[in-house]
């Protein structure tokens, strides 16, 4: 299907819109009367207009054109399509201009935490995390939408969202060497889990990821926390992860570079160890004396 067709019909369709709104006047001081009906027609158009672009892939024009519309919304006082509108250019300018996409999506979080909707503002939040993640890789600005939509989603008490939420900010903040605060976040999710019949099996991981963090630091400070741990959580002990700990504590101890590998080696052909793992347990290996990091 030849799209430039669309294209053509939605530049046309916006100009007609623009005239609308311009002829709509003074009416606009109005809530009623012509003036009022015509730039409801203007939004209505810039709509049908967006969607055009979007089928002609012109995502920057689709964007624009759902802001117009958001725009003549809020001048309408017509709060929840107004943010309709701003999510709908966002997902447009996702593709072609990530930092439009995020003032789009900031303003509709505006609209969506004053009408008290703190659940959709979390959720866009997230999106926000995302873009800073994948197109503009500045970990920082994600981290912190992160822990806004974490905050959104506890107040709305959607604890597992605001778990996912805070799972993301503690391995991120274990990458930038944050480790106290990767700490506290994992020890806040363990512990919110581990009662729960149907995530507990997932809080050993939370403990594991913790030790590690400890273990940065200090490897008495993750004795100390292993210990706790396994008071806290009786079957900690028992799992695959408390037993390499327990290897690794011994082996570091002993400045043994060689059964520090050979433990991971060992966890690792059970249990996959992903990137995120294989980082902190390098780092970990490079402390010991003359070790140079490498777990193959």
């Amino acid at each position: 299907m030849d799209n430039s067709g669309k294209e053509k019909e939605a530049t046309q369709l916006m100009a007609d819109a623009d005239k609308k709104v311009k002829s709509s006047g003074s009416f606009l001081e109005f809530s009623g009367g012509g003036g009022h009906h015509k730039v409801e027609e203007a939004c209505e158009m810039y709509c049908r207009a967006a969607n055009m672009f979007k089928m002609a892939k012109n995502w920057s024009a689709a964007g624009n054109a759902f802001c117009k519309a958001a725009r003549l919304h809020m001048q309408l006082q017509n709060k929840h399509d107004c943010a309709t509108s701003f999510i709908d250019a966002g997902n447009a300018y996702k593709k072609s201009d990530p930092n439009e996409a995020i003032k789009c999506l900031n303003a509709a979080i505006d609209i969506y935490t004053d009408m008290g909707r703190f659940t959709i503002a979390a959720k866009h939040h997230i999106s926000i995390a995302e873009i800073f993640e994948s197109e503009l890789v500045d970990i920082e600005k994600a981290i912190a939408h992160y822990e806004q939509a974490a905050d959104y989603y506890k107040g709305e008490e959607s604890n597992s969202s605001a778990n996912k939420c805070l799972l993301k900010v503690g391995a991120y903040c274990a990458q930038l060497e944050q480790y106290q605060k990767a700490i506290e976040i994992y020890e806040q999710v363990g512990a919110n889990t581990m009662d729960n019949p149907l995530l507990k099996y997932s809080a050993k991981e939370y403990f594991f990821k913790a030790s590690l963090c400890h273990f940065i630091i200090d490897e008495l400070n993750a004795k100390i926390a292993v210990e706790k741990y396994e008071e806290m959580f009786p079957a900690f002990s028992d799992s695959r992860e408390c037993k390499l700990l327990k290897k690794l504590l011994e082996a570091h101890e002993e400045q043994n570079s060689e059964a520090f590998t050979e433990a991971v080696k060992e966890f690792d052909s059970i249990s996959r160890l992903d990137q995120w793992h294989t980082t902190l347990l390098l780092r970990i290996k490079k402390t010991i004396q003359g070790d140079e990091g490498d777990l193959k």
